[in-house]
């Protein structure tokens, strides 16, 4: 059995144990529970709202990392207007508990 979750603007193929990064959810340690966009059952797939409407996915949040450094740069030509930039991304580590269809 598996599950596609939505969290974090993002969509996640997962199934009981496995482990993944998404995007900050909650302090480590915590448990939380997403929504599925779809359960996969063998041959019952369930997609629609009122299929879905009691099933659940449960995860541990395990741990906390950090993304890859992102360098910006920007700069107007002929003006003298520049500006360089960073970003890096936290991320939180969750372990797929179980999948509920409801």
């Amino acid at each position: 059995m598996y599950a596609v979750i939505r969290t974090g603007g993002k969509q996640y193929r997962v199934a009981e144990g496995e482990t993944l990064d998404v995007e900050l959810l909650g302090e480590v340690g915590s448990s939380v529970e997403l929504t599925p966009v779809m359960v996969v059952d063998g041959d019952a797939i369930l997609a629609t709202p009122d299929q879905l409407s009691g099933a659940s996915v449960s995860a541990d949040v395990v741990g906390q990392v950090r993304g890859p450094k992102i360098n910006g740069f920007t700069y107007k030509n002929k003006s003298n207007q520049r500006k360089r930039w960073g970003h890096r991304q936290n991320y939180n580590t969750i372990t797929i508990t179980g999948i509920s269809k409801g």
